[in-house]
């Protein structure tokens, strides 16, 4: 080596072994707050560990989910915004495992930055840790990744990963949806983490900023209505599930919509028929649609127009399961029924009130 030259170091390549090392300091308590039964160990391990044992399960199935935030994230990077995001990213994992009628168990996340800000970083795993007390899962692990060259300024990234377990044979859908089974919506907060490329299009083009007065929300930001956190449905769900025994399916309306996410939980020869009438649309639905000239059926192919989660339900216990889901906090809707499929697995009655 040179004596005149100065070796080069990690931090002068641009990674900050010590600010990783505050982050973890910083996010500890947070993953306590996480703890239940079957979790109860500290991170900064090489592996997270859980006990199904400890959680109460005899024979258990394991199911597994992952996701990310998608282009929401920059909205989040541009409002300079980043306490929410986290429960989106817990959100999407846990809601695709409790539509199988799984008990969301544990939580690990990813989050890649250029230049890592252990404050930024620390709200960031905030919202992940709200979003697991919601969903009664543990935080049990995760990786920082500090990839200068790989992100531009100010920009990261997240991915999550659930992994949930339900008693062998209680998994859903069950194998006994008939004709008439009712359909039941439950209500969105909000655009939740799909369609956010068209959102910020729509955005771009209506000339507003992020720090500008929602037109459709008043009284918040832009930014900060349309980063409203996608509605965590676990706790009411297995509420639901446990005490009436009459849900048969459920989807969890992310992209794709009502006529992609719909049948996939449907057999063959049945297809949902949707009362459109019957949709209480939130007004960022309207804005969108309007601002963006966005067409009805674009609409429900792209966003969840305010329907979040729709659970097939046997005729007889739609009442109960519906009392069951509004004592749990949820709104709940009346959506229509299931039918015989001639082309499309779900079928529109009425106009979406956009």
């Amino acid at each position: 080596m040179s004596e005149d030259k100065p070796g080069l170091t990690y931090a002068a390549a641009g990674v900050d072994i010590d600010a990783g090392n505050a982050l973890v300091e910083k996010i500890k308590p947070l993953v306590r707050s996480t703890r239940r039964p079957g979790a109860d160990g500290e991170i900064g391990g090489f592996g997270g560990l859980f006990d199904l044992k400890a959680a109460g399960f005899a024979d258990p199935v394991l199911v597994a989910a992952n996701d990310g935030v998608g282009t929401k994230l920059k909205v989040a990077i541009e409002a300079d915004r980043h306490d929410t995001v986290g429960i989106d990213l817990v959100a999407m994992c846990v809601n695709d495992l409790v539509v199988q009628g799984a008990e969301p168990l544990f939580f690990l996340d990813y989050f890649a930055t250029g230049k890592l800000d252990p404050d930024q970083g620390a709200a960031i795993v905030s919202g992940i840790a709200e979003g697991c007390r919601q969903a009664g899962c543990a935080l049990i692990g995760g990786e920082t990744a500090e990839m200068p060259g790989m992100y531009g300024k100010g920009d990261y990234d997240l991915a999550g990963f659930a992994v949930g377990a339900a008693e062998r044979g209680q998994l859903l859908p069950t194998d006994d949806i008939v004709e008439g089974d009712v359909l039941l919506g439950l209500a969105s907060s909000g655009v939740h983490s799909n369609g956010f490329s068209l959102v910020r299009r729509i955005v771009t083009g209506s000339g507003l900023a992020w720090s500008d007065p929602a037109p459709f929300e008043p009284g918040r930001t832009l930014g900060e209505a349309l980063l409203t956190p996608t509605r965590i449905y676990v706790r009411a769900i297995l509420s639901a599930i446990r005490s009436t025994h009459g849900i048969k399916a459920l989807a969890h309306i992310t992209g794709g919509g009502f006529p992609d996410n719909i049948p996939r939980v449907l057999p063959a020869a049945y297809a949902a028929e949707l009362d459109l009438d019957a949709i209480d649309v939130p007004p960022v639905f309207s804005w969108l649609a309007a601002t963006g000239n966005v067409a009805p059926t674009e609409m429900m192919r792209t966003f969840n127009c305010g329907i979040g989660m729709v659970m097939v339900v046997a005729a007889g216990q739609a009442a109960q399961v519906a009392a069951v889901l509004a004592q749990a906090g949820e709104t709940v809707t009346t959506l229509g029924r299931i039918v015989p499929r001639r082309e499309a697995g779900v079928i529109y009655r009425g106009e979406i009130g956009l």
